[in-house]
């Protein structure tokens, strides 16, 4: 599913639709150029949680954990790192909730990832000719049937 962003409050609410939409153990899978919205969806998909803090990259502390939301969410950043260096992270903890509380796990650079979990919600971010940027929603094993009646 594509989806056109004509400006960073459409790229908000594409992830506060997600935020309120997605269930605990719900994997989405970021990718996109520097500057292509990946935070910003990140942001709108907190506040669909009902998170409150302010929401910024980890692109220097690898994850951010908030628990204040209807959910937790986990956002990581893999920018900086290797395949061999997100090996070493054991991502698998926070989707499978084995040590963490189930929540929603969002991974900007999630190209990085020498595995993924088996079932996932990818989302590219890509700018248009025109300034505005497209988001291309694929689902791997899963269902956002729910979502896609909101948009």
């Amino acid at each position: 599913m594509k989806i056109l962003l004509a400006d960073t409050a459409a790229t908000l609410k594409l992830g506060f639709m997600l935020g309120q939409t997605l269930s605990a153990g719900s994997v989405v899978l970021l990718e996109g150029d520097l500057g292509a919205g990946k935070t910003t969806l990140v942001q709108g998909l907190g506040k669909g949680l009902g998170i409150t803090e302010s929401i910024v990259s980890p692109t220097f502390t690898l994850i951010n954990e908030y628990i204040e939301g209807r959910i937790p969410l986990y956002h990581l950043d893999l920018y900086r790192l290797d395949a061999q260096e997100v090996l070493a992270l054991n991502l698998e903890i926070y989707w499978e909730g084995v040590e963490v509380n189930p929540g929603i796990v969002a991974i900007e650079w999630a190209e990085r990832m020498p595995y993924k979990p088996s079932s996932y919600i990818h989302v590219g971010l890509n700018y248009g000719d025109d300034g505005t940027r497209q988001a291309e929603i694929t689902p791997f094993n899963c269902n956002i049937s729910e979502f896609t009646t909101n948009i």
